[in-house]
């Protein structure tokens, strides 16, 4: 057995900063735009596992095996993920579906900060509530991209909306590891998060359009940013306080798709806003080809039906694969769990991070047949026949979408095996420790600590666990509600979200413009920090201003 240390260089300011290298290495270098992603992944892969070898005392053996681990699990579940979304948006686009979807949203409305709301945010919150993991961003960010979008807007403006959803993503499983982890009821820590996220639900689809179109584009639409967020803010609370966290992104989202096309029935802006591009400075606009008018020749019945089928069956899939019953019985017919040799509970996670020494597992599950991926590749092969592919034209179809995915999904393997190692070396836990010497602030940065914990592993289920606990010891050392803190874990990751770098790397490779990640992740820095900030606000109201929010719930 080897016990993660904490603090292995008898300071604690020295150990924060040793512990932070491997990531700021990878942010700074995808950030300059001078390293390509997977080059700057390896790199960082490479500095974390020295890091976690001579500075944490890891023994090597398990370094390597926790980096090796990492590495198949970023292919299997995200990687998976990535490549049949890709693939099922490509046959769309080769079977001249995805050009009826074109015209089927134009004749909603050709304004393009519309159409943003409609898909990158209440289409998104629907993805993200039935599947997350990645699958969102990825199908948001090809449509936008289809949609005529300029690559950044189509990554950055993705990656902003799916915000506010994903703490509730995947029907609830970011709720249900955070209730793993602190004994706590999930119904009650879902109902928290309820309590905090419904503001900033309301408050993304105007920050959303802002950060496209700017201030005044943003106003001339607010009646539509109003529906959309209300619409979407209310189920959110109603659902995750008097119903249960599983539906809460499924409900809200449906009820805000709803609401926003019925409102555009009876309202249209004074003047279009058709431009695709950012309307600040977008360096991705010389990449795009000459825009063309959109058409918004009315469908046809069957045009509509023809257009829409490849994402209703989407939809029906993952509502299937999300559901805990299909996901157990799918498990009982086919499961491989490989516990990794000489790590696998051979690593104590020990106080303060943890009540008591506690082993860490490292199984790698091989469950096929529930991955969301695999649910995404048969909704694209039913799609596929119904749309008229023969078995061979599919097969060649995919072997292009693996070409064009390759680098990317070597991308996502190194940046999983860096946040495997931090996890099982306690490197994670040391910058988590930071963050808890706060004292009377702990309310504010407590939840930058999920936003880091989201950043690092690039999922808020991911952070729920790592930190879930800690935030609950330290709560309850402080005289702050154990639930509100460790519902903060989870409100306040959802802003890391938008740059944790497997997300830009999925919105990447969704657009087409891979190679451009320090791009995108330049773009939408400022903005994960600004929300991040909002959120540690408003959770400090509640503990200190507030504090009857928190304390109904006990």
């Amino acid at each position: 057995m080897w016990n993660q240390l904490y603090n292995p260089l008898g300071n604690a300011a020295l150990s924060t900063i040793v512990a932070a290298i491997p990531v700021v290495t990878l942010l700074v270098l995808i950030a300059s735009g001078k390293v390509k992603a997977h080059l700057a992944a390896i790199i960082a892969l490479i500095l974390a596992n020295l890091v976690a070898i001579f500075v944490f005392t890891m023994p090597a053996n398990m370094s390597i095996r926790a980096s090796l681990l990492g590495v198949v699990t970023g292919f299997f579940p995200i990687g998976w993920i990535v490549l049949n979304v890709i693939f099922l948006y490509r046959i769309t686009v080769e079977a001249g579906r995805f050009q009826l979807l074109q015209r089927a949203i134009g004749g909603v409305t050709t304004d393009r900060r519309l159409q943003l709301l409609l898909i990158a945010f209440a289409f998104g919150a629907f993805f993200e509530g039935a599947s997350g993991f990645g699958t969102p961003v990825a199908i948001t960010a090809a449509i936008l991209i289809g949609l005529g979008f300029s690559p950044l807007a189509a990554s950055g403006l993705s990656l902003i909306a799916n915000t506010a959803p994903v703490a509730y993503g995947a029907l609830g499983t970011p709720i249900q590891g955070l209730a793993s982890v602190t004994g706590i009821d999930p119904y009650i820590l879902g109902a928290m998060v309820g309590r905090q996220l419904p503001f900033f639900s309301l408050l993304v689809p105007f920050w959303l359009i802002c950060a496209f179109a700017g201030w005044r584009g943003m106003i001339a639409i607010w009646p539509a940013i109003l529906v959309t967020g209300l619409s979407f803010a209310i189920p959110q609370f109603v659902i995750s306080n008097y119903i249960n966290p599983w539906i809460v992104d499924i409900g809200a989202s449906l009820i805000s798709m709803g609401c926003l096309i019925l409102f555009l029935k009876v309202w249209q802006p004074r003047e279009l806003w058709l431009s695709a591009k950012l309307r600040g400075k977008d360096e991705s606009a010389a990449t795009m080809a000459a825009p063309k008018p959109m058409d918004i020749t009315p469908l046809t019945s069957a045009q509509l039906w023809g257009a829409l089928l490849p994402w209703i069956i989407v939809c029906i899939v993952m509502l299937i694969w999300g559901n805990g019953a299909f996901k157990t019985w799918a498990n009982s017919i086919f499961t491989f769990a490989y516990p990794v040799p000489e790590l696998h509970n051979m690593i104590n996670k020990v106080p303060p991070v943890a009540a008591r020494p506690t082993p860490e597992g490292a199984v790698f599950a091989f469950t096929y047949l529930s991955f969301t991926g695999t649910g995404m590749l048969i909704a694209a092969i039913i799609s596929g026949v119904l749309m008229g592919f023969s078995p061979l034209k599919m097969i060649k179809e995919y072997g292009r979408t693996i070409r064009l995915c390759a680098i990317s999904l070597i991308t996502i393997s190194a940046m999983l095996a860096i946040g495997t190692l931090t996890r099982l070396s306690g490197v994670d836990a040391t910058l988590g420790l930071a963050f808890a010497a706060t004292g009377v602030l702990y309310p504010f940065f407590g939840t930058l600590l999920g936003w880091l914990g989201v950043a690092l592993t690039g999922s808020d289920t991911a952070s729920n666990v790592l930190f879930g606990n800690l935030q609950k010891i330290t709560a309850e050392q402080l005289g702050l509600s154990p639930i509100l803190m460790a519902a903060a874990n989870s409100s306040g990751g959802v802003m890391g979200k938008m740059i944790d770098a497997q997300s830009i790397v999925v919105a990447s490779t969704a657009t087409n413009w891979y190679g451009h990640e320090g791009s995108i992740l330049r773009y939408v820095f400022l903005h994960s920090i600004a929300l991040a900030c909002l959120v540690g606000g408003l959770v400090t109201l509640q503990a200190y201003v507030y504090p009857f929010t928190a304390m109904v719930l006990k």
